[in-house]
Formats: C-alpha cells, sequence, structure tokens
C-alpha cells in the first residue's frame, strides 16, 4: 500500500522534531570538529570496550600530535585492554616519539599490553622490541637472567596470551604455509603461536644472541615452535647456524621437516654465493 498524505506529513514532522533537538552548537562545527569530538569521548567513555574501541581507531590517524597525545594518555588507563589498544594504535599511526612511553608500556603487568608495546616498536623500528620477543621465546632475559614469577605466570597464561597475545600484540605472522586459523585449531589454550610468532619475530634481529635461540627453539616439544623457529633462522641468510638445525630433516612432523630442508637448502646456497 503506498503511503498516504497524512504518514508523509507524520515523517517529515517527526524528523523536524529530531532535528530540532540537535544541540545548536554543533551546527558550527566541521566534519573534523565532530569527528574528534566523537573519539574524544570515546576514549573517555566509562565503558572499557568502548575506550578499547575509540583508542585502536586512532591508529587510523598518522601525524597528527592530538590523537598521538590521545592514545599515550590511555596508556595508563585501569583496563589492560585499553592499554593494549592504546599502545597497538601508536605502532599504526607511526609516532615515534610515543617510543619512550611504549618502552614503558613494555614493562606493563598484563601480557597483551607487554606484546602490542612489542609489535609497535618493532614497526617503529626500535630494537627493544626483540628483547620481548627473546623473553617469550625462551623465558629469560637476554642478559641470561631469569623472569621474576611474575612475568613467567604472565608468559605462561594461555588464556591471556591468546585472548591478547597473539590477536592484538604481535598480529598474523604465516610461516611454513600455516594460517593462523590452523594454529588456533590445534593449539586451543597454548601459548604455542605466542611463542611461535616470537620466533618469527626475531629473524631480523642482528644479535648472534637470538639467532642461537632460534636454533635451540628448532628442537622445541612444540612443532609449530619448531617450524617457526626454521622459518626465522632462513630469513636470517646466516650459513653458520646450518650445522645447529641439521635435525629437522628427520622430524616426524612433515611441516617441520620440509620448512627445515628448504631452510638449510637456502642458507647452503646463501654459503655458495658468499664463496663465489
Amino acid at each position: 500500500m503506498y503511503p498516504t498524505i497524512r504518514d508523509s506529513l507524520a515523517k517529515w514532522i517527526t524528523a523536524l522534531v529530531l532535528f530540532a533537538a540537535i544541540p545548536v552548537s554543533l551546527y558550527a562545527q566541521t566534519p573534523e570538529q565532530l569527528a574528534w569530538s566523537s573519539l574524544s569521548d570515546g576514549a573517555a567513555d566509562k565503558s572499557a570496550q568502548t575506550r578499547t574501541i575509540a583508542v585502536r581507531s586512532l591508529g587510523l590517524v598518522p601525524d597528527d600530535a592530538d590523537a598521538e597525545k590521545l592514545a599515550t594518555k590511555s596508556l595508563h588507563d585501569p583496563d589492560a585492554e585499553v592499554r593494549a589498544a592504546a599502545a597497538s594504535a601508536l605502532g599504526h599511526m607511526g609516532a615515534k616519539s610515543a617510543i619512550p612511553a611504549l618502552k614503558e608500556a613494555a614493562k606493563d603487568h598484563d601480557a597483551g599490553v607487554i606484546l602490542s608495546a612489542a609489535s609497535s616498536l618493532r614497526l617503529l623500528g626500535d630494537s627493544t622490541a626483540y628483547l620481548v620477543y627473546y623473553a617469550v621465546l625462551t623465558g629469560k632475559r637476554k642478559s641470561g637472567e631469569g623472569l621474576i614469577e611474575e612475568q613467567k605466570k604472565m608468559l605462561n597464561d594461555p588464556k591471556k596470551m591468546a585472548k591478547f597475545g597473539f590477536e592484538q600484540g604481535i598480529g598474523f605472522v604465516p610461516f611454513g604455509g600455516l594460517s593462523y586459523g590452523v594454529f588456533k585449531t590445534l593449539t586451543k589454550d597454548d601459548v604455542s603461536p605466542v611463542r611461535a610468532a616470537a620466533a618469527v619475530a626475531l629473524a631480523h634481529d642482528p644479535d648472534p644472541v637470538s639467532g642461537n635461540a632460534l636454533v635451540v627453539a628448532a628442537s622445541d616439544k612444540s612443532w609449530i615452535v619448531r617450524a617457526a623457529a626454521l622459518d626465522a633462522i632462513a630469513q636470517r641468510d646466516d650459513p653458520n647456524l646450518i650445522v645447529g638445525i641439521m635435525g629437522a630433516l628427520g622430524d616426524e612432523k612433515a611441516e617441520v621437516r620440509y620448512t627445515g630442508a628448504a631452510t638449510i637448502y637456502r642458507l647452503s646456497r646463501v654459503a655458495k654465493s658468499k664463496r663465489n
């Protein structure tokens, strides 16, 4: 049935009433001002979920002092998810001036915040990130010191690592022809995907200590970590690491065995090119 004149008139009156309810102050605001008001209000909302969404969205605004300031402020939010979102946003917006604040965030007591900060530090070209990934992979600091009990507990909390660490902190890191979906299916409530992603993140750390850690990880009890470590070793293009990973050629898991074979083959070619 077609709408009657009375129905149409009623809709127009309703629209006029709603329009009249808009504060007069908004008429003079530009789209930019309206958008910023929405973001800043969201970042201050009483709901942690709303704050998380608003703060994470700031990552879409590069080279803006106000956005960077708001994200940096959110690193001190009482909710860990908001802090993790803030750390992630600063990396995506390329906020190099926030590196000191992100280094402090990397000392947070929450796994998600630490890994989000590490991810952003890596995006911003700061090598502090590798210290975090090394600790995640090996369970100790690069200096050789052990982690304090609270840090050990944090890094071995499967639910926190799965919820924050991999999805928000490190992100999707494909290797060995496997996807994150496969990881999630095979290792539910397991820290292996996070340790595997940490291994891949160490691929371009120039410190030889990380290379040695990857060789050790190539014999890890988790096949996903073994495959990731071999993938990272391949990317380092260091033929000196071949001898430490020869055992991968006899690994029971095909994913590890063939990743190892490809890695050894690649590094052998690198060695050959260096001789020539």
